[in-house]
């Protein structure tokens, strides 16, 4: 007790020493305030310089999904990627370079240029920069065609609004059977979850044409991203193609999953990596390329 008590007057003493040395500048209700008043959450602490930056950008290949986000104000993201797959009842095929250049013309809205070239026996409907057209063939095709649209950011998040964009496209062949241009609309919408996790879900359609057959393409989406470290991120991913008022209407299912990473503040790279999930979807897809911010 002779040890217990001097400690017990010392940490009495630094407990009240800084209300005391205010007590003159300040009011008793002040004081008082001060003392039952409880210490701020960690939500309302500033952040530290260890945090993540605030200055994200991601790539729309780096999914099906496309990002929610735009270019930002004079900024341009230029992307590529290479594209394999394996299709069930036809030749493979390789799609490349998946070129997409993005222009931010405002903070809300981008403009939208490309080019592709894929050759095999079914088109690429797995890459989110592609029109996703939907043809078979058992012998070898080739085809390429230029892209052009625009993308606009629709709603910010604010509480369970969600962050959203459209983005209208065009595909123009410019080479290959095909000579058709094809139009294509996309909706996306997203949260940013605690812990920097992303929820983000799409809604795609175009109207096509097959041997004088005329139907709609949807091609809804979800992808869960989740940060590792400050430069690594994985996502899962689920995706379908789904065709509606052809004679032969089809269904393609698709699991996803990937890892992309921040080379620098500027460039990014990433695979992507799929599975069919029924007999009228590829067997397997395989996706790698790289996105660079000006």
């Amino acid at each position: 007790m002779k040890v217990i008590r001097p400690m017990a007057i010392v940490a009495a003493y630094c407990w009240l020493m800084p209300f005391c040395a205010s007590a003159q500048e300040a009011s008793p209700a002040q004081i008082l305030e001060g003392i039952l008043t409880p210490p701020r959450s960690m939500s309302e602490v500033e952040p530290s310089e260890n945090e993540p930056r605030r200055d994200e950008w991601e790539t729309d290949r780096d999914s099906f999904t496309p990002s929610t986000k735009t270019a930002g104000r004079r900024r341009l993201i230029v992307e590529s990627a290479y594209t394999f797959l394996d299709n069930r009842r036809a030749k493979e095929t390789h799609s490349f370079p998946e070129f997409l250049l993005r222009y931010g013309v405002t903070e809300r809205v981008e403009l939208r240029l490309g080019w592709n070239y894929e050759v095999g026996g079914a088109a690429n409907s797995v890459s989110g920069s592609t029109e996703g057209a939907e043809t078979t063939s058992p012998h070898l095709e080739r085809e390429h065609s230029l892209s052009y649209g625009i993308k606009t950011g629709i709603t910010e998040q604010a509480g369970w609004i969600p962050e959203s964009a459209l983005i209208l496209s065009g595909f123009t062949p410019t080479g290959g059977p095909d000579t058709a241009t094809q139009f294509v609309a996309a909706y996306v919408f997203g949260w940013n979850l605690p812990n920097r996790w992303i929820l983000d879900a799409g809604i795609r359609y175009s109207a096509d044409s097959a041997e004088h057959d005329r139907f709609a393409l949807w091609a809804p989406s979800v992808v869960l991203k989740a940060p590792i470290g400050e430069r690594w991120d994985v996502h899962a991913e689920y995706f379908s193609a789904l065709s509606r008022g052809k004679e032969h209407d089809s269904v393609e299912h698709y699991f996803s999953p990937g890892v992309h990473y921040l080379l620098t503040d500027d460039v990014e790279i990433g695979v992507r990596l799929g599975w069919g999930l029924n007999d009228q979807s590829a067997r397997f897809f395989c996706n790698a390329g790289v996105g660079w911010r000006f």
